[in-house]
């Protein structure tokens, strides 16, 4: 209960125990510090215990997360096919290799959450993911597919981007409903009531300003690749990707997890100074 808010307030635990029946069960708990005068040091109540494979708590929504995320894929693989239709682009191709960076990119975001928490292989099926390993992998895989099919590399990647992001915004809150990727607990009003699959309780919904973030990108990169001739290709992915890393890094601050202290510094002075790049670069050069 160390992530408990000092104030307290309402809140629900979960907990996983191996090698009991599924069914009710009754529970009885007893406090182990003095507590509030007036409450009462013993209090029971039936809970109910589930199968590992559909197991979830209070304010948990486990199957949220790869439903919104597949139903961000598609959205951006249609965006993407839509905006390449503009250009000389081979659509059916691109889109093709892209949904094939989805998948390995998936893949590659599992593998950057075992070695992130230093997790063995085995627990592949069973960990978590984390963007930036599906962005390093699918981006990687999109770009080299691209290159040898001959297509206008920087073309592919402006026009990918707008679905990209607001692939993010529609997948984003699934990590919200799924606990993961959890706020710190706070008392603040603009907090939510959420999980981080342990304990339930006010949160800072960190995953849905990153979600609101990914969609103002989305929004920002869509109208500039519609409506501006950039002199150069690429610039609307890159300008993209340092924004929207530098919002990640503040956003860090106010998450469970709040890793990366310190590179956090490094990366966003080297997102400034590619944002300020690519200002400076689409003004020169136009």
């Amino acid at each position: 209960m160390k992530s408990l808010p000092p104030a307290g307030g309402r809140f629900a635990a979960t907990t996983r125990i191996q090698g009991i029946a599924s069914g009710e069960w009754q529970v009885t708990a007893h406090r182990i510090d003095d507590g509030a005068e007036g409450t009462e040091r013993q209090q029971s109540a039936v809970l109910t215990a589930r199968t590992a494979l559909l197991t979830h708590g209070p304010a948990l929504r486990v199957w949220s997360w790869p439903a919104l995320v597949a139903a961000g894929a598609v959205v951006a693989l249609i965006l993407q096919g839509l905006l390449l239709a503009r250009t000389n682009t081979n659509v059916a191709a691109a889109v093709s290799i892209s949904a094939l960076s989805c998948v390995l990119g998936y893949i590659g975001a599992k593998i950057w959450y075992l070695i992130l928490h230093r997790q063995p292989a085995r627990a592949f099926i069973r960990a978590g993911a984390c963007i930036q390993g599906f962005l390093l992998v699918a981006l990687g895989t999109l770009i080299i597919g691209g290159a040898l099919g001959g297509m206008d590399v920087s073309a592919v990647l402006d026009a990918t981007t707008p679905g990209l992001f607001l692939g993010m915004a529609i997948g984003r809150p699934g990590c919200f409903l799924a606990g993961c990727c959890s706020g710190r607990p706070t008392r603040s009003r603009w907090g939510l009531f959420s999980s981080d699959r342990t304990l339930a309780t006010k949160r800072i919904p960190v995953q849905l300003y990153e979600a609101a973030a990914a969609l103002l990108i989305a929004g920002v990169a869509l109208a500039v690749v519609l409506q501006v001739d950039l002199p150069v290709g690429g610039l609307v992915f890159l300008g993209s990707i340092a924004a929207y890393t530098l919002i990640r890094q503040g956003l860090f601050l106010f998450r469970v997890d709040a890793h990366t202290r310190r590179g956090r510094l490094a990366v966003t002075l080297i997102c400034c100074a590619i944002l300020a790049g690519v200002v400076t670069g689409s003004q020169v050069l136009s």
